[in-house]
Formats: structure tokens, sequence, C-alpha cells
């Protein structure tokens, strides 16, 4: 988390008024107590009303108001809506950062447009997203480092085959996330379905941009 993420965070804990440990926000934020002190200071020294010491807590002793921002109601129903699809697509590390910024956005919003806001006006069920979601982490982390990946992939049929793949995107259908690939074993472009990734393996390997194997090229094939 950035620094000015995690002062802004702190400001968020501290708004409740009631005494904070540093060990308590230092967790929540999973950052040290040093780190946890040194913020602190950074936020008392600019000026914010807290109260507190070292191994005693912090307290905040007069409202802050943080500046509202300008949305509309159809921005603020978009914003509630793609937070649900992210929650409901079932990654773990995305579901904590679409509840982390949901709660970010209603501290600073209006009250005239926090009707609905946490309201589910959309349900995005479905076992096979949340049979895909031990995955998405990793499958996401090899897309933005463009590594290969080794997984074992169960076809229709049942029948498990090892592939070495180098993954482009993450598509999400309602109910099933697919992975658009380069499969080096099959030497082709192919779609896998994640909820049938029986097992995966993270290389550490970079692939290279080869004509023919490339997100471009897998847009130009599906008409993207």
């Amino acid at each position: 988390m950035r620094r000015t993420d995690r002062l802004f965070e702190l400001i968020l804990i501290l708004r409740d008024g009631r005494l904070h440990t540093a060990r308590d926000m230092a967790n929540r934020l999973e950052v040290s107590t040093r780190t946890l002190w040194r913020d602190m200071a950074t936020l008392i020294a600019s000026g914010l009303p807290v109260e507190g010491e070292r191994g005693v807590g912090y307290i905040l002793r007069e409202p802050v108001t943080l500046p509202p921002l300008t949305l509309t109601h159809d921005e603020v129903q978009a914003l509630t809506l793609g937070l649900q699809l992210v929650t409901r697509g079932a990654d773990p590390s995305l579901t904590r950062a679409a509840e982390s910024l949901l709660g970010k956005v209603t501290a600073v919003l209006p009250a005239r447009l926090l009707d609905g806001i946490g309201q589910e006006t959309w349900v995005f069920p479905g076992g096979e997203a949340l049979a895909a979601a031990r995955h998405l982490p990793s499958l996401r982390q090899a897309i933005r480092l463009r590594q290969r990946v080794v997984i074992v992939y169960v076809d229709s049929t049942g029948q498990p085959t090892e592939r070495v793949v180098r993954p482009l995107l993450l598509e999400f259908w309602g109910r099933v996330w697919t992975l658009a690939s380069w499969c080096e074993t099959r030497l082709a472009l192919r779609s896998f379905r994640v909820d049938r990734i029986e097992a995966l393996r993270l290389t550490g390997e970079p692939f290279p941009d080869d004509p023919g194997t490339t997100l471009a090229d897998w847009r130009l094939l599906h008409g993207g």
C-alpha cells in the first residue's frame, strides 16, 4: 500500500473517535508498528487533531471532514454495480480491495448520494466462479508480470493434461472465468475455463511477444 493511501486509511480508522493502539492499526494496515508510528507522526505534524503516544494509543479529538466527491446518482450506481461484480467474481484479494474502496467512497460522499450504496441490485451466482477463485490472484500476477504458468487442465470429458501457457487475459462471463492464452504445448491460442484448472504453478519465466502469440493476435482472432 502506498504511504498516501495508508495515511488516508488511518484517518478513516480514527474518525470513529475511539482510542486505537498502534499495534491494532498496524495489523489492520499490514505494516510494522514502527511504520505506523512514523505515519502517525506525519499526520500529527500536518495538523490532524490527534492525541496519543507510543504504548498508549491514538484518538481523534475533533471531527475531520473530508472533501466530498462530485458524483451523480448514476455514477454512484455504476460504482456500486462494479464493486458488486468484483466481489462476486470471487477473487479474494480483489474482494478485499473492493470492500476497502467502498468504505473510502462512502466516507467522503455527500449524504444525498448515499441512498442505494451497499444495496445489492445485481447478483452474480455460480459455483464455477467460486471454483476459479483460488487461481485468480496467481493468474493476474502472471499476466501483469508476463510470465509463463504450468497448469493441469481438465477438459469437458474429464481428462487432465499438463500445459505450459502464456497467460494473456482473464474474462468473466457472468458465471465462468476464462483465461485467454498462448498454449506452448499445443502451439496455438487457447481459451481455458479457470474453474477446470486442477493445479497451477507459477514459473517466474518471462515470455516474449512472438508474432501470432500476443493479446493483440487473440483480439484479432476473436473480433475484439
